[in-house]
């Protein structure tokens, strides 16, 4: 994958509350936190080099990308993470303000008729067959019409995470599903499974706030 374009615009968006979080959430000082940033910047350009193109169709390039950034910045650490301080951690670098206003943003659009076109046709694209760093979904609306779930039975990060000998640290860029649709506004979040946790599959659902 070229760093150029998305993965490096992505650096600059949220590597500065990256950094900024190794204060708040790990207590690194600023020192630290800026060195950590630095070879974090050359880990992350590995990664990036590292993996395929996407898929034009492909929705989940982003959330590959994160996750390499996310890595990037664990291997750049004096010592590993606790997972429950990593979610933490992640999510607060994550919902930059920016990003709160995507979620708002996105929120509006859900459960329209485009949202589930795009659903299903994500769930037929079938990427993780030709990309191991993609996904496969299956996608089902919920019978009394509350809402939808994505089931994914093929999971890019779970893949990644493992290659960079992370793979226990995995719940914590699950947990970002909860957190990304609390700030859409609408819908609530339901999970039973994920691949991480050595569940079947993994369950995104999502059902309206009823006001």
């Amino acid at each position: 994958m070229k760093y150029a374009g998305m993965p490096m615009g992505m650096w600059a968006l949220f590597a500065p509350s990256f950094r900024n979080q190794l204060t708040a959430v790990f207590s690194y000082d600023d020192d630290t936190a800026k060195d950590i940033t630095k070879k974090a910047r050359t880990k992350y350009r590995k990664i990036i080099a590292d993996l395929p193109e996407f898929e034009k169709a492909d929705r989940f390039k982003m959330n590959i990308v994160n996750c390499a950034m996310l890595g990037a910045f664990i291997l750049s650490m004096p010592q590993p993470p606790e997972v429950d301080r990593l979610t933490d951690y992640y999510a607060r670098s994550m919902m930059t303000a920016p990003m709160q206003w995507f979620c708002r943003k996105s929120g509006k659009n859900k459960f329209t008729s485009k949202d589930i076109a795009a659903m299903k046709a994500t769930a037929a694209l079938k990427a993780a067959d030709r990309n191991p760093y993609s996904w496969n979904m299956e996608f089902y609306e919920y019978p009394d019409g509350s809402g939808y779930e994505g089931r994914f039975t093929k999971c890019g990060i779970c893949v990644l995470m493992k290659e960079l000998g992370l793979y226990d640290l995995t719940p914590a860029l699950c947990h970002l599903d909860y957190t990304m649709s609390e700030a859409g506004g609408v819908t609530n979040f339901v999970r039973q499974y994920t691949l991480a946790s050595g569940g079947p599959y993994c369950d995104c659902g999502y059902k309206r706030k009823i006001n």
